[in-house]
């Protein structure tokens, strides 16, 4: 009976934790998340069915209206702005994301594994950002379709591409902030929908700046997204340089767009550090 009891505790036995490393952690939160992805694939609509949709009503139902695009055919010049909108927007997928784990409880299980709790973030940002990158490669496809063309040369089609997705890390991290703060997902789709639409639609995305009042054009052309859908148009030789009474972001696009990159994630970051640390602390 001894002997019995023996084995059967020594076949019980819990096997020995491997360690693991931040970067090791935060790999594995980027494939749980994917993984979520995979079993809920209506989750991708945000960046397949809309920007798709986006792109077709603004190109076949506005752009027989809107013509003063310095020469650019306004198909070639929305494809950046429908992709600057887009990534954007990845904000309030790991807004969503943070804060949908919060209300679940499933936060409170990371705590009790032996990770740090900074993976947690790291790997839903990288999940984050890999989503909105679906829907600029859609839209690139989408946008080739209906006569999108690159004019440049391959490097500064990377360029662009890399200022892309150099912009979405810095919106990542008031996305984190929102998430943290937010007590539902209810919260946080009426914060990020007044927040975010009212700044991609006051900017150069859609229209052209020069037609707008004086004080509005100021506004537009400060606006971040401005300074990075110029940048990409100009990279992909989607539309002309900036006129010369417009603002000085637009004369340095590349510039300012990595700019207001690192400016996002440093005013941004430790205060969403600070509201996530606040919301998983007992």
């Amino acid at each position: 009976m001894t002997t019995t009891t023996a084995r059967a505790t020594a076949d019980l036995h819990r096997p020995a934790i491997a360690q693991t490393n931040l970067w090791q952690q935060s790999l594995i939160m980027v494939r749980r998340n994917l993984i979520h992805t995979k079993r809920q694939p209506e989750m991708l609509s945000d960046v397949t069915v809309q920007p798709v949709m986006f792109v077709l009503l603004f190109a076949f139902v506005f752009g027989a209206s809107i013509t003063n695009t310095g020469g650019a055919s306004y198909r070639e010049f929305l494809l950046p702005g429908i992709m600057g909108q887009t990534i954007a927007f990845t904000a309030f997928v790991v807004a969503t994301g943070i804060t949908a784990d919060l209300e679940k409880g499933i936060i409170d299980r990371f705590r009790s594994l032996p990770i740090s709790r900074s993976s947690v973030l790291i790997g839903r940002s990288i999940a984050s950002l890999l989503h909105s990158s679906i829907g600029i490669v859609v839209m690139a496809v989408t946008g080739l379709a209906i006569g999108w063309r690159i004019h440049t040369n391959v490097g500064e089609a990377i360029l662009a591409f890399v200022l892309v997705l150099l912009f979405g890390f810095g919106m990542i991290w008031f996305g984190i902030l929102i998430g943290s703060l937010m007590r539902s997902v209810e919260a946080v789709n009426g914060v990020m929908f007044s927040t975010l639409f009212p700044v991609t639609f006051l900017s150069n995305a859609f229209v052209p700046t020069g037609p707008m009042p004086t004080w509005l054009r100021v506004i537009a052309e400060w606006n971040p997204i401005s300074a990075l859908v110029q940048s990409m148009r100009v990279l992909w030789g989607n539309g002309p340089d900036a006129p010369a009474g417009a603002q000085f972001p637009l004369h340095h696009p590349e510039l300012f767009t990595a700019g207001w990159s690192v400016l996002l994630t440093l005013v941004f970051a430790p205060f969403a550090l600070r509201a996530y640390r606040r919301r998983t602390t007992d």
